[in-house]
């Protein structure tokens, strides 16, 4: 046998190990944090019955994952700092966040309690983002080319989805300052995530076809066939 491979693969440097963090600009950095925040979301709304206070808390982590979309956006503006990688990290970090907060909503073990998300819901969020990545992967078969671009209405619907989650995890607090406030604005926002929902459908299948349009390969061989 090879003495060769039966040496122990060398330590790699500590400097090297953070090569990877450094080669990243700081909105794609707040980005993959935000995506680490999803699981410490997740896990306050499981601790709610154990946890008195684990609601408000995931209510503050939910803030700050807010917040951190409009400063890595800001920052990528300002400082002419826009990649690729955060043209694809920005809107995976809001989708699984939405996609995880409403599944857990809408679960009895993780949901808030008398402001459960109906499953209509969760079919429309779920439904509206596999229809996105279909036609994502569609303009990519077609034109052989990554197209990462957001519609007005699908910045509309991801503001008012963030709204919609604080909004239910609020509720309790505004059933006690008026009695069926906070259910009233869960609901309300409930069927406005829904409206939302079929409208980026809808513009987000005009612009893929649009793609389409512009930049599609012909088939080999002769016309006609």
């Amino acid at each position: 046998m090879d003495r060769q491979s039966e040496q122990p693969a060398r330590p790699r440097p500590a400097g090297q190990k953070l090569m990877t963090w450094r080669m990243l600009n700081w909105p794609n950095r707040i980005s993959l944090l935000r995506l680490l925040l999803v699981p410490c979301f997740l896990l306050l709304l499981m601790q709610q019955d154990q946890w008195p206070w684990a609601r408000h808390a995931a209510l503050g982590v939910l803030i700050v994952i807010g917040a951190s979309d409009f400063l890595d956006g800001l920052l990528a503006r300002r400082l002419n700092l826009r990649t690729r990688l955060g043209a694809i990290l920005d809107p995976l970090a809001d989708k699984v966040l939405i996609i995880s907060a409403s599944l857990a909503l809408t679960l009895p073990a993780t949901a808030v309690a008398g402001a459960r998300l109906p499953g209509y819901v969760v079919v429309a969020v779920v439904g509206k983002d596999l229809w996105v990545i279909g036609g994502f992967v569609i303009v990519h078969m077609v034109t052989g080319q990554f197209r990462v671009h957001p519609t007005g209405w699908g910045k509309a619907l991801t503001f008012a989805q963030i709204v919609m989650v604080l909004a239910v995890l609020l509720s309790p607090d505004l059933d006690r300052l008026a009695n069926g406030l906070g259910g009233s604005l869960a609901r309300a926002m409930e069927w406005i995530v829904t409206a939302f929902c079929l409208a980026a459908i809808i513009s987000y299948t005009r612009l893929g076809l649009s793609f389409v349009h512009e930049g599609q390969q012909p088939l080999d061989g002769p016309p006609g066939r």
